[in-house]
């Protein structure tokens, strides 16, 4: 037998040694992972539990997120005149075994005035009461515990509302009727109503911050909170593709009824092919097919017959013995002299503008380029992240110049997210105090953005801020824009705004801004009314071309005359009188003036008012009127318990469609799992071991 050498015999015993550790360290590692096995199904658990941190989604094996809760809307509009009233019913069927509570973010139209609720349960009707925001929450609470079914409603945003439905039974529907008002846009003789059904994500800017627990609750969506958006969790729903939500849910059925009160020549879409029926002067109208996906905008127009287009036109009503009038001019202002002027775009290129959108934008920035003439100055900034320009400052038109803008716009590319303030500072601080003598009087920013921002508010005094002889123009680009942000961006701006529904319609709206943008406007408008009537707005803004001039008043007398003057920008006087006497009945102008007065209220926050200030003021209101705004809400309770305490209550999270035309990364699904942090630490001590395991078996096998 063969003596093995000294040298031999240790390294026989190093192996040994070496095999033993292995498999000291295999151990290790299935006892590890069977620890890790139970610490991960631990913190899940908890994730799933706890509020406001996400839930964990499981998916169906046909790929679908596991909902329970199918949502199907029904949508009756009503066109009087100037006004449109809607109800709105939102249907929620609990496809489970378990009991469910349903919370839903969803839009509404930039001016909606919601001012009705009920609550539907089988044949039951509960109607619901307008109360302090603080108030019905508690209400809402207790109810919820108490295995009660109610519903409540409150305002996030202008145009961004939250329905909250606790204790749907298994197998059963509730559905929450809302009643808003909106007024109908009218400009170059054309009426127009949109109807939101889905949101863009919004970008929050910030630094995260700490919620309060007690706030987590209500903040169940994608976004935390950042110092400049605290309420970033309740603004920002799921947003899920068409197939990740059961079949059949998230459709919409619409039916309007346009009674302008002057002969209806057309009726038009840019979003949906329609179906119209004539009943005389009333025409019924639905989109083609019945139900639609709710993943656009629906936009309806109706132009009247030509030649009756209005110039003019006054309604009245009587509501708890107070007289409400609201009145219509169109000025017909007509073309001026053509003046050299300084045209700056902006071009919102983040994230949430890929897809259709930036196809959009580049086609509106390009028809923009075109309408440039010689004596004019511009240029391009973009903004995502950053803010970039095409030239350091604004350049005359010139060939080359053209050439290089239609380059830039080109190569637009949407991507990060979506820093508005230092575009915003950018684009109007060039136009600030140190202007040379000799650059265009008329200097005019045109913003082309789909809005998606969670922190408008101070983006809007960020524009007050420093306008100063520059105008603002929004164009809302996309298939949901944020309308809120173009409306009140404008205002602020003291431009106006439009928006587009599809590629197709590019060139006709930015033909019509920009026509606008180059007419005279009339400016210093003064309204005088009659007697002490309470009017609103009380100083009304510009007025650009083929606008009308709409105002509203409380306490107005009966009889006399509405004047309105104001001053042409050659200096020349322009005043029109409108008789009262001639009003028509009108509805709802008691809400319209209370909507506007509390929108006027809360722009004080913007010019530097306390929030308890404004509270003080809006709350009465709101409460006399029956409004929902961000101090009051609705709630309804059927007081008959319906839930045991043995039962389990299951909370989930309504998510919307994915704008039509957006690209799968503004996808924002559930999350499926919340310490993220802590799992990606857990995992990485598992792999440990397996690198130690890897290093020794290399060592000896060496």
């Amino acid at each position: 037998m063969p003596t093995l050498s000294p040298t031999r015999t240790r390294i026989t015993a190093s192996r040994r040694a070496g095999r033993r550790t292995i498999r000291c360290l295999e151990g290790i590692s299935l006892w590890l992972a069977v620890a890790l096995f139970f610490v991960l199904q631990s913190a899940a658990a908890r994730a799933s539990e706890a509020p406001g941190t996400g839930e964990l989604r499981l998916m169906t094996p046909s790929g679908q997120i596991e909902t329970a809760l199918n949502l199907n809307t029904d949508y009756r509009v009503r066109v009087s005149g100037l006004l449109a009233d809607t109800r709105l019913k939102q249907s929620f069927r609990n496809t489970s075994d378990d009991w469910r509570e349903g919370t839903y973010v969803f839009p509404l139209p930039e001016q909606a005035t919601v001012y009705a609720m009920q609550l539907h349960i089988g044949e039951r009707v509960i109607v619901g009461e307008i109360q302090t925001r603080e108030a019905a929450r508690k209400t809402y609470e207790k109810a919820r515990r108490e295995g009660k079914q109610a519903a409540q409603v409150e305002q996030q945003r202008p145009n961004l509302f939250t329905t909250r439905v606790a204790n749907i039974p298994p197998g059963e529907t509730v559905t929450v009727e809302l009643r808003y008002q909106q007024a109908v846009a009218y400009r170059d003789g054309e009426f127009e109503l949109r109807l939101p059904t889905t949101l863009t994500p919004r970008y929050m800017p910030g630094e995260p911050t700490e919620a309060d627990a007690e706030d987590l609750d209500w903040r169940r969506g994608w976004a935390v909170p950042t110092r400049q958006v605290p309420d970033a969790g309740a603004i920002s729903p799921y947003t899920v593709n068409p197939g990740d939500v059961p079949a059949g849910s998230h459709h919409a059925r619409v039916t309007l009824t346009l009674n302008a009160g002057l002969p209806i020549d057309q009726v038009l879409s840019p979003t949906h092919a329609l179906d119209t029926v004539r009943r005389g002067e009333q025409v019924e109208v639905s989109p083609q097919g019945g139900r639609v996906l709710m993943d656009r905008d629906l936009v309806v127009r109706w132009q009247p017959t030509r030649g009756e287009a209005p110039t003019a036109a006054v309604f009245r009503e009587q509501y708890e013995g107070e007289d409400y009038v609201l009145a219509l001019m169109v000025p017909g202002l007509g073309g001026g002299p053509s003046l050299s002027r300084e045209l700056v775009f902006v071009v919102d290129t983040s994230g949430s503008m890929a897809g259709e959108s930036i196809r959009q934008a580049r086609s509106a920035l390009l028809a923009g380029l075109d309408t440039l003439k010689s004596g004019d100055r511009f240029n391009i900034i973009q903004f995502n992240s950053q803010t970039s320009a095409l030239f350091g400052d604004a350049r005359p038109v010139t060939p080359s110049n053209l050439r290089a803008a239609r380059q830039y716009t080109a190569n637009l590319a949407a991507n990060g997210g979506t820093e508005m303030a230092p575009a915003l500072d950018r684009a109007l601080r060039i136009g600030g105090a140190d202007v040379p003598d000799e650059r265009p009087k008329v200097r005019q920013v045109l913003f082309m953005t789909d809005g998606a921002v969670g922190n408008e508010s101070a983006l809007f005094g960020q524009i007050r801020d420093q306008l100063g002889a520059s105008r603002l123009f929004t164009v809302g680009i996309g298939t949901a824009p944020n309308m809120h942000f173009m409306r009140e961006a404008a205002r602020f701006g003291r431009g106006t705004y439009t928006s587009i529904g599809n590629a197709g319609e590019v060139a006709s709206q930015l033909d019509r801004l920009l026509q606008r943008m180059a007419a005279p406007v009339l400016g210093h408008i003064k309204a005088d009314w009659p007697g002490q009537a309470q009017a609103l707005p009380e100083r009304p803004g510009d007025l650009f071309q083929g606008e009308p001039l709409v105002l509203v008043a409380r306490d107005a007398e009966a009889e006399g005359e509405l004047t309105l003057s104001g001053e042409l920008p050659d200096g020349t006087p322009w005043e029109r009188s409108l008789p009262l006497a001639s009003a028509a009945p009108g509805q709802g102008l008691h809400r319209y003036w209370a909507r506007q007065k509390i929108d006027q209220l809360m722009d004080a926050r913007i010019h530097g008012a306390r929030e308890d200030e404004v509270r003080e003021q809006v709350t009465p209101l709101a409460l006399q009127h029956g409004l929902v705004t961000r101090y009051t809400s609705f709630v309804a309770v059927d007081q008959t318990p319906a839930r045991t305490q043995a039962d389990r209550l299951a909370a989930e999270d309504v998510p919307t469609l994915l704008p039509a035309g957006s690209t799968p990364g503004m996808l924002r699904y559930p999350q499926t799992a919340t310490a993220s942090n802590l799992l990606i630490l857990i995992g990485l001590a598992g792999l440990l071991p397996a690198f130690g395991v890897l290093l020794a078996r290399r060592r000896v096998g060496s």
